[in-house]
């Protein structure tokens, strides 16, 4: 006996509930970031994860446990929230552009701490392997955050 190929509508559905889970993993990823539940990550991240956009901080190691260890400081040292503004999925790829928010209340490597709010947006492209996120891509707004925190002077030449 065979199998009869899924209708094309039963083959779009299968790829939309697909990528609404995706979406779905990418939220809580950052919901449990925002928490300060670092690691949740053992659960929603591959071991060898692949970061091809590295936090701006030399030192951290590769894989899952250099994402906990950049996380861990993050949030300790500018604990906030991750607003998603946007979020588009397609196959195993989800496009979030979103805004993080914190206050400055700890030293970052180079920064000393300055307790000032501090906003950053970004696009992040993840890649979900088996339910958990493989890879990801992100540009982020660097520069706005190092002026926010008077790492980099403004254009006009003012304090951020």
């Amino acid at each position: 006996m065979c199998a009869v190929p899924a209708s094309p509508s039963e083959r779009d559905e299968r790829f939309r509930v697909s990528t609404e889970e995706n979406k779905k993993l990418v939220r809580r990823f950052y919901q449990e970031i925002d928490a300060g539940n670092i690691d949740a990550l053992d659960e929603l991240v591959v071991e060898d994860y692949q970061d091809h956009s590295p936090p701006p901080f030399p030192g951290f190691g590769p894989g899952r446990e250099g994402l906990k260890e950049a996380f861990r400081l993050f949030w300790e040292s500018t604990p906030g929230t991750h607003t998603i503004e946007d979020q588009i999925a397609e196959g195993d790829k989800v496009v979030t552009r979103l805004t993080a928010r914190g206050v400055h209340e700890g030293d970052l490597p180079g920064i000393p701490r300055t307790g000032k709010q501090m906003e950053m947006t970004a696009v992040v492209i993840h890649r979900i392997e088996n339910g958990r996120l493989a890879e990801k891509w992100s540009e982020r707004d660097l520069l706005r955050l190092l002026q926010e925190l008077d790492v980099v002077p403004t254009p006009d030449g003012a304090a951020g």
